[in-house]
């Protein structure tokens, strides 16, 4: 499992790519319900149990320690600022501009993880960040006259606090077992999400229809962020965040065959730009591995 990171690291993205796109589809069924506080807060009891469960089974209690507690919660409020936008922007505007706007993030990965992480910016990293930018142009379309709404406000915020969560994961991963990142991820978000859900005085409780949705998103965000913590562990933020862009082609047909959102050009040639990205990321920093 050492011998080449970034492709090892490009596998668990694949588990992360498909959660993430169930958790969409899950979140917009729930938006008629819930409100984005009110799903995070059920979403991150669900998680406290198969958290809980999972490292009874594994043996792996003892791996939660609070060493970096402070670093956890910079992670998790971090973390649950941009998924409660995110969710909030996929009922409010067409999925496929909510992800392309969302793929900002790698782009603040770069800024961030060699202020925080110590990560060189090489050449390659930087070139494939910008392609990736490129392509999120070509797919967002700026000043083609796309209203900018306050889903795709929210969207882009969004990669904000993901890139944030992303950074602080990469540094956590250095001394935490993903047991004990997982573990403080639901817990966290869960008093968080009591906070916010209930500052009204109210909390809904969800009818029949809506757990099945519930456990879809608590089952997808915990394989989500076990599948990205692997390969965060596996590989640097700069390399494990662009590959993400993956998950642009998958959503826009997904919105065009649930949702009947239209699958127009753009969507299509951005995405080739974004797999051109992702591919002299992955080419580039398994030649410097193997050169090394």
């Amino acid at each position: 499992m050492t011998a080449h990171p970034p492709l090892h690291a490009a596998v668990w993205m694949i588990g992360a790519i498909v959660s993430f796109t169930a958790m969409a589809i899950a979140g917009r069924a729930l938006a008629d319900e819930l409100d984005t506080f009110e799903i995070m807060t059920y979403r991150s009891f669900i998680g406290i149990a198969i958290v809980l469960g999972g490292a009874w089974w594994a043996q792996t209690l003892t791996q939660i320690t609070r060493r970096s507690l402070h670093i956890h919660f910079i992670r998790n409020i971090s973390h649950f600022t941009g998924q409660n936008l995110w969710f909030y922007a996929v009922t409010a505007a067409p999925l496929a501009q909510v992800f392309a706007l969302e793929f900002t993030s790698p782009l603040w990965v770069t800024v961030f993880a060699p202020i925080f992480l110590g990560e060189r910016l090489t050449r390659v990293r930087a070139l494939a960040a910008l392609l990736g930018f490129c392509g999120i142009l070509i797919v967002a379309q700026p000043g083609s006259g796309v209203t900018l709404s306050p889903g795709l406000i929210a969207a882009a915020l969004a990669a904000i606090g993901f890139a944030g969560a992303a950074t602080f994961t990469r540094l956590l991963t250095r001394t935490e077992t993903i047991t004990c990142i997982l573990f403080y991820l639901t817990t966290m978000q869960a008093v968080f999400g009591l906070i916010t859900a209930g500052f009204d005085g109210a909390i809904a409780w969800p009818s029949p229809a809506a757990w099945p949705w519930l456990v879809l998103v608590g089952c997808a965000g915990l394989v989500a962020h076990f599948c990205m913590t692997k390969a965060l562990a596996i590989a640097p933020a700069t390399v494990v965040m662009p590959m993400d862009f993956a998950r642009l082609p998958i959503i826009a047909l997904v919105g065009m065959a649930l949702y009947s959102e239209p699958l127009e050009w753009a969507v299509l040639a951005g995405a080739a730009v974004i797999f051109a990205a992702n591919y002299l990321n992955i080419r580039g920093e398994t030649r410097a591995h193997a050169a090394g």
